[in-house]
């Protein structure tokens, strides 16, 4: 058969006919992994955080190794008397600083930008284009914003440990009821406080987030976490129910200290860090919710402050649902801090102090039993009740003189906080509790029991009553 046989033998196409369609293929989105290292590149690029960065690796143990050569400590500040004792008290130093600042000005720098930097540049359009998922384009800002928030407090603790370590040394550790940390437990105890203060952490990033996705291109989404800080910070201050306290996600910022205390003081901390999580979890879900219902074809979009109120309402109500079952599940009552919980503490911090002037002075040793030690607090005289956080605290402690009948007095004076927290300062006697200088291995320190820190369990149930 001949070529032109075999065309001719075709079936002729029909005018009408067209050629076959190829079915379209659904755009699929970029896989997250590819999407994360992309927001993670872009937050890292930033003059900001990379500032911010080498500021946390840098300034924590710059600034533990210059103070620890003053002879002025910050005695303010939990575990500022043991600066020139132990190089584990620098850590925990730096550890209340950045719970108060640093860590709420970092959310605030990574989480509260992250979403209205694409406002500001205008750049919704492109990447939705590329990523093909506002869904997956949510969660890889999240999880970029995580690991740099998770990167500058880690870089803060081992720099700010490293620091303490090199300028002071690897020594023992004394705890807020004046028991000693070896360094074996001393390295544990730091590590877990800073680890602790993870989920507070991650309360104010999902505050942050939810910030900058309601407010948009306004500086003010930027803010949002530093101010709840802030707030929170002042309502700390104030003599509030125990159960309310517990509520609020900074109190992990405070509850942390009960892990130097012997036992430790884990009910609080526990109960925080819970609280604290649920916040995180909490606000960003609601930051979600808003993102994923965004018209970004709107090109005058400017946030949704309008609805910032009923976004905010939520988290109030976690707060008083909190604070309700806080109440039913546990003995918190009042401000939690009673007449019998502080001679109880100051007693056993009197206690293991005495055996540490003992040893320093180079005297017998006496267990806690054979001291026997005891206190009697009472509150602004007889007119007033004992108990309630002041500075209007003041204590007998008495214990058993070993080898003798009598029984010695020693007089404090307390500045109790309303987080439980005290400073006792001795009035005397002089040799006792009076100040004058200990040459110690690490060097000349004041009197152990001369000034002493300590905290009351506020969960603990009371005696009396």
């Amino acid at each position: 058969m001949t070529t032109t046989e075999t065309r001719s033998s075709r079936a002729p196409l029909s005018p009408d006919a067209s050629p076959p369609r190829t079915p379209p293929v659904a755009a699929r989105p970029v896989p997250l992994r590819r999407v994360y290292r992309f927001e993670l590149t872009k937050l890292v690029s930033q003059w900001r955080t990379r500032i911010m960065l080498i500021a946390c690796c840098v300034g924590p143990g710059l600034f533990v190794a210059v103070v620890s050569q003053q002879t002025t400590l910050p005695t303010d500040t939990v575990f500022g008397r043991w600066l020139l004792a132990t190089g584990w008290a620098g850590a925990l130093v730096v550890l209340g600083f950045c719970c108060s600042w640093v860590l709420p000005l970092a959310t605030s720098l990574v989480a509260g930008d992250v979403f209205a930097a694409e406002d500001r540049l205008g750049t919704w359009r492109h990447l939705l284009m590329a990523v093909r998922s506002p869904r997956r384009v949510f969660v890889a800002k999240s999880l970029a914003s995580l690991t740099v928030i998770v990167a500058v407090l880690a870089a803060l603790g081992l720099s700010a440990t490293v620091g303490g370590l090199l300028a002071v040394g690897n020594h023992p550790l004394v705890g807020l009821d004046g028991h000693a940390l070896g360094t074996g437990d001393a390295a544990r105890t730091v590590l877990l406080a800073w680890l602790s203060v993870l989920a507070p952490t991650l309360a104010f990033a999902g505050v942050g987030l939810l910030g900058s996705v309601v407010l948009g291109r306004s500086p003010m989404g930027l803010l949002v976490p530093a101010l709840l800080a802030v707030v929170l910070g002042l309502v700390e201050v104030l003599p509030l129910p125990e159960a309310l306290r517990l509520a609020l996600p900074t109190n992990t910022l405070l509850a942390w200290r009960g892990l130097f205390t012997a036992p430790a003081q884990t009910g609080p901390l526990l109960i925080s860090v819970a609280v604290s999580l649920t916040w995180a979890v909490a606000a960003t879900l609601l930051a979600y919710a808003v993102f994923v219902r965004r018209d970004f074809t709107d090109l005058a979009y400017d946030g949704a402050g309008r609805r910032a109120l009923g976004v905010a309402l939520p988290l109030v109500g976690l707060v008083a649902a909190t604070a309700g079952v806080i109440a039913v599940a546990t003995p918190a009552t009042g401000t939690g801090v009673t007449q019998d919980k502080l001679e109880g503490s100051l007693a056993t911090s009197f206690a293991h102090l005495y055996q540490l002037q003992s040893a320093e002075l180079h005297r017998p040793g006496y267990t806690v039993s054979q001291l026997g030690a005891g206190a009697d607090c009472d509150k602004g005289g007889s007119l007033v009740e004992d108990e309630g956080p002041g500075n209007d605290w003041r204590c007998v402690v008495t214990w058993h003189v070993p080898g003798s009948q009598t029984q010695a007095t020693a007089v404090y004076q307390l500045d109790v906080t309303a987080d439980g927290r005290y400073v006792a300062d001795g009035d005397g006697p002089q040799e006792v509790n009076g100040y004058f200088v200990v040459h110690t291995p690490t060097g000349d320190a004041p009197n152990p029991l001369w000034q002493l820190d300590g905290i009351v369990d506020l969960l603990k149930p009371s005696s009396k009553g």
